[in-house]
């Protein structure tokens, strides 16, 4: 059975009656799981991460994230709110604390999203969490845009896999269809042994989403907006109400297809007729090879989107590293990416060989003697 999942994200802008119309646009749209993020800056980005452009011109993305911040209750309004529409909330957060003040409130389902692929400290938590649950653990979905095979295979080896889905996805705003390489999807269920889908950031409310469930996903995850015109960071590549409708009616058409025809007989006739309406080498390209790998319009956010250490600081040689001087963040625009996160215990106490810039990402040669 499917899970049609309808990303909120920050659209909201901090707005509690913009989030409940998005609310109510994505349940009456035919959402079955609606999902926001639990955003703090500081977890996020370093302040001098750089320039994000929006219609009222440019402005630190720092601070755009800044002005995303909301407090505790807030989602929990929204998560009320949610349930009354008969939909399960789902949330991301983006560092220990959002995951903490996420799990407090017993959200139905818990996102990772693919930037946080590799936030081990934040991974180790939510394991840790789930292992004291009694009972069934919270369930968890995890994105795999802007990663490799083995990234995927390090935080399963950290979450375990009861409980546990898989997203495929290209982290590209707005990804390009011919680039999804869906038969990724089912590999990853067949690799892996786990629940899989799409979190599909391409323009088109049908190709990506049903051809992801004719190659075995049952998770189905989509921005929506109330319009795309509006400032909201992911409004121009989410849905509006209208095409989520349509999205969510052509995906259970192909799932009543499957049930009548079969998943091979349903298939067939599926790509025949995609390749008549978006022409057939378009959807040759969007089912690809199945091979797991980084896809073109997403290469150079490998190890940009995706977490490193970066120093809070501008500090000296031969100063001493403190919890304080080094965080696990996105590098983004300008600064330098770091070593891998899996590094930061590691790197506590250890002293400085050379200066080291603020923002800048920690290189292990920074410890080493000259």
């Amino acid at each position: 059975m499917l899970n049609i999942i309808a990303e909120i994200g920050t659209s909201h802008e901090g707005s509690v009656e913009k989030a409940k119309q998005l609310i109510d646009a994505a349940a009456e749209s035919g959402a079955d799981t609606i999902k926001f993020q639990w955003v703090y800056a500081d977890e996020i980005l370093h302040p001098n991460t750089g320039f994000v452009k929006l219609p009222t011109g440019n402005i630190p993305l720092y601070e755009r994230f800044k002005q995303l911040e909301c407090d505790k209750s807030f989602y929990i309004q929204m998560q009320d709110y949610v349930h009354s529409k008969g939909c399960k909330f789902c949330c991301s957060p983006f560092g220990l604390r959002s995951m903490k003040e996420l799990l407090s409130i017993n959200p139905d389902i818990v996102k990772i999203a693919s930037p946080e692929l590799n936030h081990y400290m934040m991974l180790e938590y939510l394991a840790g969490y789930r292992a004291k649950q009694e009972g069934e653990k919270v369930p968890v979905i995890i994105s795999s845009g802007v990663s490799k095979l083995c990234d995927i295979e390090k935080a399963l080896e950290i979450l375990g896999r009861d409980g546990i889905s898989l997203l495929h996805c290209i982290t590209s705003y707005p990804a390009p269809e011919e680039e999804y390489n869906l038969n990724v999807i089912t590999n990853l269920m067949g690799i892996f042994g786990v629940e899989a889908g799409v979190s599909d950031h391409s323009l088109d409310p049908v190709l990506v989403p049903c051809l992801s469930v004719l190659c075995g996903g049952s998770i189905i995850e989509k921005h929506i907006t109330l319009s795309r015109l509006t400032d909201g960071l992911d409004d121009p590549v989410a849905l509006d109400p209208e095409q989520f409708a349509l999205m969510v009616h052509t995906l259970h058409q192909t799932e009543a297809s499957i049930r009548h025809y079969g998943k091979e007989l349903a298939r067939q006739r599926a790509i025949e007729q995609f390749a008549e309406q978006y022409g057939k080498d378009k959807v040759i390209k969007s089912l690809g090879n199945g091979i797991k790998e980084l896809a073109p319009a997403e290469l150079a956010n490998y190890e940009r989107t995706n977490r490193s250490l970066h120093y809070m600081k501008a500090m000296k040689a031969g100063h001493i590293i403190t919890p304080d001087d080094i965080a696990v963040l996105r590098t983004e625009k300008v600064l330098t990416p770091g070593c891998s996160p899996e590094f930061y215990s590691l790197l506590l106490g250890k002293k400085l060989t050379r200066d080291v810039e603020n923002g800048s990402g920690v290189n292990l040669a920074d410890f080493m003697e000259q």
